[in-house]
């Protein structure tokens, strides 16, 4: 069989039973030290081509399981486990940066790689220039002779603005000096490797902060790069000079966690959606952000580009709800917590305020909010959206009577 469906490679990708007594999963394997047998063995292990193990922090059995059942399932040619998103991001984005270089980087991608290539690769001599979400075919005028890599995300973190990604790849490469040096990175951590298909739109390297869908119980950092065939050894030469890598224990949960992923996003997507549907019915919310629903500006190019739909949404409170009123609804939910990341089994909120900005549209006039949602019972969810709305409410009502 030359082809395995994404279920199928979840479940069974990077195990080899015969080759661990026949547990089902790859054992963890703590250590530093890998002792050879002979000074042959060991030249033998040192060879190009060669997969033995050579010392942890470049590779164990926990992380070649888990890089290579990522990469299959995204289609790459490898990927790289490190010990966080954020981490992933920033090994990327230097791996493919020099001094003198220009990138393009998307407004709206997630606040800390933002602030890395803004106070890290600025100080290092990189040009960052941001784009607009809707720039299209339009960034081939943005693109200069030293633009070396395009960092984009979609939607957008926090704010969830659509960007259509084939487009920027294709006319941002064809506008390129060389094609050949300029990459295409995305953050596609909302996506997934099973709802949005990186390599198939032409782009270069994806990024992953595993700590989400594909952990999915909220108990593990973790990160991945997966790249094109031609991107790929220069990132993994970079990562290890760099000295990046994840702990075996943490590669363990990790692939524990691809093996239910589908099942897991399948049902949040469709629970995602309906309380982002029941959101937009509520008089208290003037817009809800989600580019699954018809009435998102970004739904057409999800519908083109995308499978399915994280269960992770944005919505915009009516403008007559002051801050107190949203720390109110906040403080009044029992079943979503408040606290960053998202992925996990349960349902988070997270405002969304103070959201960085250059050349995007600004922050809307009502607060805004972010949502993920878990695995606990629809009806549940609405009933604790509900009452936590009438609180709201009835806060801002009392401010009202008392001016």
């Amino acid at each position: 069989m030359t082809t395995r469906k994404p279920d199928t490679i979840m479940a069974h990708g990077g195990r080899d039973p015969n080759a661990h007594h026949g547990f089902v999963n790859v054992p963890v394997h703590r250590g530093s030290t890998i002792l050879f047998p002979s000074v042959a063995a060991w030249r033998a292990a040192k060879q190009p081509g060669s997969d033995a193990y050579m010392y942890t922090r470049i590779g164990n059995p926990n992380s070649r399981a888990f890089e290579q059942t990522v990469a299959a399932l995204e289609g790459g040619a490898g990927a790289i486990a490190t010990c966080s998103g954020l981490a992933a991001l920033s090994t990327a984005l230097s791996a493919l940066t020099s001094a003198g270089d220009h990138i393009l980087v998307a407004d709206t991608v997630y606040g800390p790689g933002r602030a890395y290539c803004e106070k890290v690769l600025m100080r290092m001599g990189v040009e960052v220039e941001f784009i607009a979400p809707d720039v299209g075919t339009a960034i081939a005028s943005q693109v200069k002779p030293n633009t070396t890599l395009v960092y984009l995300e979609a939607p957008g973190s926090h704010s969830f603005e659509m960007i259509d990604l084939p487009a920027v790849t294709n006319a941002a490469k064809a506008a390129a000096a060389d094609p050949g040096r300029l990459r295409v990175m995305v953050d596609n951590t909302w996506g997934t490797p099973l709802f949005f298909r990186t390599f198939e739109h032409g782009i270069d390297v994806s990024v992953h902060a595993g700590t989400k869908y594909m952990v999915g119980h909220s108990d593990v950092m973790l990160g991945v790069i997966v790249a094109n065939a031609a991107t790929e050894p220069e990132i993994r030469r970079f990562a290890h000079l760099q000295g990046v890598c994840a702990s075996p224990d943490d590669l363990f949960l990790g692939l524990r966690g691809l093996r239910t992923m589908g099942v897991r996003l399948r049902e949040q997507s469709q629970r995602g959606l309906a309380i982002a549907e029941w959101l937009a019915a509520r008089p208290e919310v003037a817009r809800v952000r989600h580019p699954a629903l018809p009435s998102d500006p970004g739904h057409a190019i999800w519908k083109r580009d995308f499978t399915g739909a994280a269960s992770l949404f944005a919505i915009e409170l009516d403008g007559r709800y002051d801050l107190a009123a949203t720390d109110r609804f906040i403080d009044s939910l029992q079943y979503f917590g408040l606290g960053a990341s998202w992925g996990g089994f349960e349902s988070l909120v997270y405002p969304g305020d103070d959201l960085p900005r250059a050349v995007a549209p600004p922050q809307p006039a009502g607060r805004m909010l972010r949502f993920h949602i878990g695995l606990e019972d629809l009806d549940d969810l609405k009933d604790d959206l509900n009452q936590a709305l009438g609180q709201m409410h009835a806060l801002s009502q009392g401010a009202d009577a008392a001016e």
